[in-house]
């Protein structure tokens, strides 16, 4: 039997693949689109049984060649372009894609645990898994929404057991390792990285929506969190739709004083506090870009209620916590 990890190559998805390896499983079918190759990098140090290109699944799915030899399905596979503006091919490879695993899955009563997004929130203030929160702000969000709207109509009118499961992870700002192929999509923590190494300083937005500089906030999730979330939700079958966050919401200035005393430590500097690293211009304030304005989200915040309520009860790394043990893997990887 084969756990199937889509976007296997990917962030989130890598990550599966190498937390099912220190579990003993090996017997993993990646499935990606290597279109941009360098992202097989992210399995190097990771066992899998077989890599078959989204499109060479997608046929053996559709002519039975995994019936009844699927143990669960992590489908993390999508196009995770915010600033995306082909609606064709977002719908396309983030919605029409997933129904159809869904279909085949809930036929073969496999579990499936897939990748939403907090996106489907939009410009909202109350981040709860409620329709009446729900209002995408671009068409990344939109095909989230979208699939999330037919995950609750299924387990609405289908009794789900833990062999049927369908869970469904709103993910926050997730950061940490793996992430290095994602160029611009890639977390603020990983820019800011890579800009205080180079350059000596790191940028974030000035003021908006009535935010001061670098205050806008978000709920920043370590990758190591959403993984565990999710082997504790493949090992206890419980179906629904959960925010995966951290349940706090960290300001961008948090963020970048988490990176830069974290690298400045590894360089056997003292940390500084926002405010002398202001002074110093390490962190400098940049226009808010026109392009963002009315689809950027300044605030986020997980509700955990939901997921609390399903049994997860494991604490969340701080981005202080997070950054410091990212930034270490940053600077061994670089090194």
């Amino acid at each position: 039997m084969y756990y199937i990890v889509t976007g296997a190559c990917g962030f989130i998805g890598s990550n599966l693949v190498r937390a099912l390896n220190d579990r003993g499983i090996t017997e993993i079918i990646a499935v990606d689109n290597l279109t941009q190759a360098d992202k097989f990098s992210n399995l190097t140090d990771c066992d899998i049984a077989d890599y078959l290109d989204q499109q060479e699944f997608i046929d053996m799915i559709t002519h039975g060649q995994f019936d009844g030899s699927i143990a669960a399905m992590l489908h993390q596979g999508a196009c995770s372009d915010t600033m995306e503006t082909d609606g064709r091919y977002m719908m396309a490879n983030n919605y029409r894609y997933s129904v159809s695993l869904l279909n085949h899955c809930h036929d073969q009563e496999v579990p499936f645990l897939y990748a939403s997004s907090a996106s489907v929130y939009g410009g909202g203030k109350v981040f709860s898994e409620q329709r009446s929160h729900e209002a995408p702000l671009n068409v990344y969000g939109y095909s989230k929404f979208l699939f999330d709207q037919v995950v609750r109509r299924r387990l609405a009118s289908t009794a789900v057991t833990s062999e049927s499961q369908i869970t469904g992870f709103r993910y926050f700002n997730v950061y940490g390792p793996r992430e290095q192929h994602k160029g611009r999509m890639a977390s603020v923590a990983f820019h800011h990285f890579n800009q205080y190494r180079s350059q000596g300083k790191v940028k974030l937005f000035e003021g908006y929506e009535g935010f001061a500089n670098g205050e806008q906030r978000r709920d920043f999730v370590y990758v190591a969190d959403v993984v565990n979330v999710n082997m504790a939700f493949l090992e206890n079958g419980v179906s629904g739709i959960y925010n995966l966050g951290t349940g706090r919401a960290q300001s961008f200035n948090d963020l970048a004083v988490a990176t830069v005393n974290s690298c400045r430590m590894l360089d056997g500097l003292a940390p500084l506090p926002l405010s002398e690293l202001v002074a110093q211009g390490i962190v400098e304030y940049v226009a808010f870009p026109e392009a963002l304005k009315g689809k950027y989200q300044s605030f986020t915040q997980a509700d955990l209620t939901q997921l609390r309520n399903a049994g997860y009860s494991d604490e969340f790394a701080t981005v202080e916590e997070g950054v410091a043990d990212y930034i270490s893997w940053l600077a061994q990887q670089q090194a």
